[in-house]
């Protein structure tokens, strides 16, 4: 390598370290930036035409006044070479660009695969290394979305004897309630709720104490525990409709421990229809039943894992479970918590960095995603949930556990999954129902072809075929507020029939075989052959539940339950599909006989 090139390199390598302190550096899309400080100094980059040889580029860079040398092995048939050591960038470039034999000259720029924030103590934050945050910050960091956290108030002002903690100096606040004192200063006498909110949103790479996952995103504090980690249900149905009322994105209850609660239970539900991700710790008794809040229908309940990527001996788990989060195991050594900074228990007004572990620090991880998630375009707790469970990673080859739920957090995966739902809904299933109806049309003799679009207008083929497909996915969005009979309805046609197990199962389930099949439609059939007005109707069933099928398969087969092995999950769907299609045949081919 020559000596040009190897001072090239120290000047990157040199900067690059420098560059760790900045967001977001690399890449420099477009080879240019307004910031110069991502620049390897008076370094440039000349692409020549292919087959461009040192001895014409030599002569040529004379007139230039710069030394020119391929940048590697590839230079003489790519033609790209680079110079250092220029005082005048700009002017140098403006006559190197005016050559016909250069098709490109730019400043020589830095790239970073991922953004390291310059927070002190983030190497000792392997929580936020195991969900692969390093990644996601290149997605999102979560501006624009809202995080309540109802739990024992958050340090975030000073206010009489209570102090903002330093670490959330420059984090966005927006206006929460104290529900334990009735008062407009939810701030924290205890520490769990500041160590809480640190993990969903510390200030990051501002050279103080460690990171937070969405540190981009507005925090909402909203205490409903006192000085003892103690609060009423009360309390918390009325935090949670004042957070989901005045505009939280996520709601996240790092709590737990009382029974169970309608006045609670009715809040969540109010919460999720109006949009918002409710997140709740599973708990931390180490046995195999999820606490509640976690355990209500449209909470995502958590438990944690220690550095190990196992589940902590002190969280709870069961059939409820949705994800698995970083929460800490102190028997793997004292760093094996979570750090954040909090309050001193004993004196508000002090700032300390504890590492605590539990549940609760699991659950702060996954609400900070979502924040992320909804800063990248999710727009229901559905989007968010479904990116969620499909970005995790698999633990033990299970799709789903009683222990990990869906698998254990991946925050880069995740994001990922969520830039391909932000259309309103995913018309695979309906264009693949639409390609497979064809197909059986085509089948049929000439003499029993109908006009395809006569066939398709038809109410009593048509809708059945959405409602199979993709559900009547605008209900949630114009009625999310209903509750009651009519809220049931909405939960129901919003989903396309197949997912109705969802509602019917409970969520935190592998997918049920019964739904994900071709029974319905083979028990629709029994009456239709019999009932001549139930045939198109039918039809259309079988149609839509083959398109749902087949796209379940050929995009991600989920795991179904009862089923010995996951792999049969792929057979299963495609098998029952096929017989979908031949009830949809039979009963049109009946039908147009009469």
């Amino acid at each position: 390598m020559s000596d040009l090139r190897i001072q090239a390199l120290l000047f990157a390598g040199a900067l690059s370290i420098a560059a760790c302190s900045r967001p977001n550096l690399g890449p420099i899309k477009g080879g240019s930036s307004d910031d110069p400080s991502a620049r390897v100094p008076g370094a440039i980059v000349v692409d020549f035409k292919d087959g461009t040889t040192k001895a014409e580029f030599d002569a040529w860079e004379k007139d230039w006044g710069i030394d020119l040398e391929f940048n590697s092995i590839e230079g003489p048939e790519d033609g790209v070479t680079i110079a250092v050591g220029i005082q005048d960038v700009e002017a140098v470039l403006a006559k190197i660009r005016a050559h016909p034999a250069v098709e490109a000259a730019e400043p020589l720029e830095i790239f970073q695969a991922t953004f390291v924030p310059n927070d002190p103590d983030f190497g000792k934050q392997w929580n936020l290394q195991q969900i692969r945050m390093p990644q996601a910050w290149e997605s999102s960091r979560g501006k624009g979305a809202i995080v309540a956290v109802l739990d024992t108030g958050i340090a975030f002002e000073d206010y009489q004897g209570f102090r903002q903690v330093p670490d959330l100096k420059g984090v966005r606040f927006v206006k929460g309630y104290n529900f334990v004192a009735d008062d407009e200063h939810p701030v924290d006498d205890h520490g769990h709720g500041t160590h809480v909110a640190g993990t969903i949103a510390q200030a990051t790479n501002n050279r103080e104490g460690v990171a937070g996952i969405a540190f981009e995103a507005a925090l909402m504090p909203i205490k409903v525990l006192d000085r003892s980690g103690m609060g009423v249900s009360s309390d918390i149905a009325d935090a949670i409709r004042f957070a989901a009322d005045h505009g939280a994105n996520v709601i996240n209850m790092s709590l737990g421990g009382g029974g169970y609660s309608r006045v609670i239970e009715k809040a969540v539900a109010y919460a999720r229809k109006t949009g918002v991700t409710v997140v709740c710790a599973a708990g931390n008794t180490g046995l195999g039943q999820v606490a509640y809040p976690a355990a209500y229908p449209g909470a995502v309940a958590v438990s944690a894992v220690g550095p190990n990527g196992r589940r902590a001996p002190y969280s709870s788990f069961g059939r409820q479970l949705d994800i698995a989060a970083p929460g800490g195991d102190k028997r793997q050594g004292p760093e094996g918590g979570v750090l954040q900074n909090t309050i001193d228990r004993q004196n508000p007004a002090r700032s300390v960095y504890e590492s605590f572990q539990g549940t609760s620090m699991a659950t702060a991880h996954v609400s900070g995603v979502a924040a992320l998630l909804y800063a990248k375009g999710a727009r229901a707790p559905e989007q968010v949930e479904k990116a969620l469970f499909d970005g995790a990673s698999i633990v033990d080859g299970k799709e789903w556990s009683e222990e990990y739920g869906h698998g254990l957090l991946n925050a880069e995966k995740s994001l990922q999954l969520v830039g391909r739902q932000n259309a309103p809904v995913d018309w695979w299933p309906f264009g693949i129902s639409a390609a497979l109806l064809a197909g059986v049309m085509l089948t049929l003799r000439s003499r029993q072809r109908p006009g395809y679009l006569n066939l398709l207008l038809s109410p009593a083929f048509f809708i059945p075929l959405v409602l199979a497909t993709v559900g009547v996915f605008f209900a949630r969005w114009a009625f999310g507020g209903a509750t009651g009979l009519a809220g049931t309805v909405v939960d129901f046609v919003s989903l396309p029939i197949p997912d109705w197990q969802r509602i019917v199962f409970g969520r935190g389930r592998l997918a049920s075989p019964l739904f994900y099949s071709a029974l319905i439609p083979l028990a629709g059939s029994a009456f239709a052959i019999a009932i001549r007005g139930a045939r198109q109707l039918v039809a259309g069933l079988a149609m839509g539940f083959a398109g749902f099928l087949l796209y379940a398969a050929w995009s991600r087969a989920p795991g179904l339950a009862f089923l010995p092995f996951h792999f049969l999950a792929l057979p299963w769907l495609v098998v029952n599909a096929v017989i979908c299609l031949f009830i949809a045949r039979a009963l049109l081919k009946k039908e147009i006989g009469r």
